[in-house]
């Protein structure tokens, strides 16, 4: 009959242990029967650590797919068509757009310039501009002799319409009809701006 141990502490797992070698130190088995093997130590009374679930069992978790690069915009060449459609770029490059605004870049710096067209793409797009006119000039005679090149706005404005700023807004761009200003000049479709 075993003996429960008394409540609030009484010998550990060890002493109970030494305590049973030396009672049974002199006990001799039964006739035909080998002695039980005595334990080095009681096994810990601290239950095992669980064990890891074999990976065969384990649920497999769906792969994450990348996060998404965000697309790069195509830049945009005079008279590209690059999603717009055919009919309004032919319409863009022969002038039948109605101009809705104008900016005059005329004596300005590329630094100034640069910034004013940038504000100006911004606000005629939030105020539902479609086609709008930006005058750029030739350049000055001297210097198109000197350089064989258009002015420097000339130059410069179809970079900076390939601007990430200033892209997201234009849909395409050309040179203006003569009536319009001719080789000083650029078309310029914005897209329309998102309802959110």
């Amino acid at each position: 009959m075993a003996t429960r141990k008394p409540k609030g502490g009484g010998a550990s797992d060890e002493d109970d242990l030494a305590l049973w070698r030396h009672v049974t130190r002199d006990a001799r088995p039964l006739p035909g029967r080998q002695p039980p093997a005595m334990p080095e130590a009681l096994p810990s009374s601290e239950p095992p650590p669980a064990k890891p679930e074999p990976p065969a069992k384990q649920q497999r978790q769906p792969r994450k797919a990348p996060p998404a690069r965000p697309r790069r915009v195509p830049d945009l060449e005079e008279g590209s068509m690059v999603g717009v459609d055919k009919r309004s770029v032919d319409r863009l490059r022969r002038g039948t757009l109605p101009v809705e605004a104008r900016l005059d870049l005329h004596g300005m710096t590329q630094n100034e310039a640069e910034a004013a067209l940038a504000r100006f793409l911004a606000g005629a797009q939030a105020a539902g501009r479609r086609c709008v006119l930006v005058i750029t000039g030739k350049g000055a005679a001297r210097e198109r002799e000197m350089f064989e090149s258009p002015g420097v706005l000339k130059r410069m404005v179809p970079v900076w319409l390939n601007a990430p700023a200033n892209r997201a807004r234009v849909l395409a761009f050309a040179t203006a009809r003569p009536q319009h200003g001719g080789g000083g000049a650029l078309y310029v479709l914005l897209k329309r701006q998102r309802q959110g």
